[in-house]
């Protein structure tokens, strides 16, 4: 019985030594695409980021440059810093949003911007130049929505209004300031 065990002792010790060495391998080996299941560490980081989304017609809808752009892909998200969000529209001037951070989900349909946001319009016809400033934005680009809870600070010509929480379409122009609304409004001439 004894020299059956005896004749087992060099595979047992052979079998113990390649456990260590598999062990070993697989702590000093950088993390590989299966050992993140979920998605949470980046799969592509790109520098000096921007893309373009065009209208049916071959025309620019919106533009999106960053200084730095990285893709998680367990929920299809990315982080930009410094981005800026110009949205394009031949009947009216060109809107831009530029924040200090934003995050784009579901393949671009909702952004949200966060840190010293401010969107800006140019003068058009008419229509004076206007300012926004936030430090929360959440965008929905395709349908030309904008929203926040937080203070925000418009500034239309000659006009300021100051108030919490903001809904602007784009499409209809029309704008809710949702509270504590104060400011000084220009006549028109």
């Amino acid at each position: 019985m004894r020299n059956r065990w005896r004749a087992w002792v060099p595979a047992l010790l052979l079998a113990a030594l390649l456990a260590l060495t598999w062990w070993l391998d697989r702590k000093v080996q950088s993390p590989g695409p299966h050992d993140d299941p979920l998605g949470t560490e980046p799969d592509f980081v790109a520098e000096n980021f921007e893309a373009m989304r065009m209208n049916e017609d071959g025309s620019q809808r919106y533009s999106v440059v960053a200084r730095k752009m990285t893709h998680f892909p367990g929920d299809n998200s990315a982080l930009l810093e410094e981005p800026q969000l110009t949205h394009f529209d031949p009947d009216k001037a060109p809107v831009s949003i530029r924040a200090n951070t934003s995050k784009v989900s579901n393949n671009g349909e909702n952004v949200d911007f966060s840190g010293d946001v401010l969107v800006r319009r140019a003068a058009f016809g008419e229509d004076p130049e206007m300012a926004l400033r936030t430090s929360f934005l959440h965008v929905v680009p395709d349908k030309d929505l904008v929203q926040t809870d937080r203070e925000v600070t418009l500034i239309h010509g000659n006009s300021r209004v100051t108030a919490v929480g903001l809904e602007f379409n784009n499409k209809t122009r029309e704008l809710k300031l949702l509270s504590t609304v104060k400011g000084e409004l220009e006549t028109p001439r």
